[in-house]
């Protein structure tokens, strides 16, 4: 319900501060903050009343038809109307709890209860399969290397610096404050028991339905928990089953909620912190998916418009109607095959994302040596250079497994190779394995291009075979900028 609420409070706040109130960004922020608090205390009151609550619980597939709708509208709509205030609301939840976090993080000094090294670091674990070397780097693809940051932070970094010295601030303290909430996530998950957290993040292909069952197997591994440590569990956090929630955010709403109950309001109201923790995850997730789509639409319109002109015109409706439909349906086709799978998805979407985002920050490590050896500072290039080579260097071999190992729990082709030999295997996930395999390659190929050609560029600058050139935006007085002329 709180998530639903924020889309039509964004709508509101856009609309008051466009056409009603022009300008009156400190008003409209207090009013749609207070709604959103609103909306919070409403969410309680729904998840208490079951005829109030069944019109906001969905399966897996109507909530994943329910966010490509959601992604599409993003995308299309003007960024004033929906996009820009619903993220500028998101933000005071989001930086209020990471704060909370910390606080309750250093003022508790919980106990982690997993254990450093588990017999899991050969790759056979529940969660994720695969060696610590090279998947932990497409696994935790976020925090101190990511290329979705460097995509988005190209376009809103420059709008949020007067000069070249601020970069440093913003640019590096963005990805320092990122690796801070990666840690206290682990925190987080680490402070529950092992057994609950891989009860709670196994797929039932590997422990089953039945609860005595999964206990069984989780115990067998060597992390005891029982089918009613489960239970009690799940009726402190108001959920009627918590096996196999996999995908990370109900282990980290867990943890969170158990650190903020024992903090503030004790186990009586760690139903409430759970519900919370999960609005908030939910609110970091539709942030990255909504900006994510309107910048896939503009670098789709922008290629678009290389073929026929009017496709690349951010202002013209039937184009931007078009790519962003085309866009949606790109990263939808993922996430309906995520909800459809039987191992939880988390071993086939997550590799896949991490991969791509390890390969943007590649593109993005090029472009940054390449303007490097440009300004004439050819004895500071070894500074993109290294995270380039190691980041490189993982994220290849971390493809070249999820593509052809041999492990079917690792590979998409000997996935699909042993799902060709069972009988009664949906011909569809053989499908969507094969699919995977040559989505991972075609992005290696790509990317590859990229590096074969930076290459080539960086000879020819620092051979003196092509004038180093460096472009840049002319100069745009903005107000912040007038201000400090000023």
């Amino acid at each position: 319900f709180t998530i639903a609420m924020t889309i039509p409070i964004a709508l509101l706040m856009g609309v008051y501060l466009r056409t009603v109130r022009p300008g009156k960004v400190l008003e409209t922020s207090i009013s749609g903050f207070a709604l959103v608090l609103l909306a919070i205390w409403g969410g309680q009151w729904v998840s208490q009343n079951p005829e109030a609550a069944k019109w906001f619980t969905f399966s897996a597939p109507a909530l994943a038809v329910l966010i490509i709708i959601y992604g599409f509208a993003a995308s299309a709509l003007p960024v004033w109307l929906l996009l820009a205030p619903r993220d500028y609301l998101s933000t005071f939840v989001k930086l209020g709890t990471i704060a909370l976090l910390a606080i309750g993080i250093v003022g508790l000094r919980p106990t982690l209860h997993m254990p450093s090294l588990t017999r899991f670091i050969d790759g056979s674990g529940p969660v994720f399969a695969g060696n610590v070397i090279p998947f932990a780097f497409i696994t935790i693809a976020c925090g101190a290397v990511s290329g979705f940051h460097s995509l988005i932070a190209s376009g809103t970094t420059p709008k949020l610096i007067r000069r070249e010295s601020e970069t440093r601030m913003v640019g590096y303290g963005a990805m320092m404050a990122e690796s801070m909430v990666a840690i206290m996530a682990m925190i987080a998950a680490c402070v529950l028991q092992p057994g609950i957290y891989f009860a709670i993040n196994s797929p039932v292909a590997l422990i089953g339905k039945v609860p005595e069952a999964a206990t069984a197997t989780i115990t067998g591994w060597g992390f005891p928990v029982t089918a009613a440590d489960m239970h009690q569990l799940a009726q402190w956090v108001g959920e009627q089953n918590l096996f196999s929630r996999t995908g990370g955010a109900p282990a980290f709403a867990v943890g969170m909620a158990h650190i903020f109950a024992t903090s503030l309001g004790g186990q009586a109201v760690m139903a409430i912190w759970y519900h919370f923790a999960i609005m908030f995850e939910a609110l970091f997730i539709l942030t990255v998916l909504d900006a994510g789509t309107r910048v896939g639409r503009f670098m789709l319109q922008d290629a678009l418009g290389h073929v026929w002109k009017p496709l690349g015109r951010i202002s013209w409706y039937p184009s931007i109607l078009a790519t962003s439909g085309l866009i949606v349906a790109m990263w939808g086709f993922f996430l309906w095959q995520g909800v459809k799978d039987p191992q939880g998805g988390i071993n086939t979407l997550w590799p896949l994302f991490g991969i791509a985002n390890q390969l943007l920050a590649i593109v993005a490590l090029c472009v940054a040596t390449t303007i490097v050896i440009k300004m004439q500072k050819a004895r500071y290039m070894f500074v993109p250079l290294l995270p380039l080579a190691v980041l490189g260097s993982v994220t290849y071999a971390a493809s070249w497994h999820k593509i052809f190992d041999p492990n079917p729990r690792i590979g998409f082709l000997a996935h699909a190779r042993l799902l060709t030999n069972t009988a009664g295997a949906n011909p569809r996930f053989i499908l969507y394995d094969r699919i995977d395999a040559v989505v991972t390659g075609i992005l290696i190929t790509m990317v590859s291009i990229i590096i074969i050609e930076s290459v080539m560029e960086w000879a020819r600058v620092l051979a003196g075979r092509q004038q180093a050139v460096v472009k840049e935006s002319p100069f745009v007085m903005t107000r912040l900028t007038a201000e400090e002329q000023a």
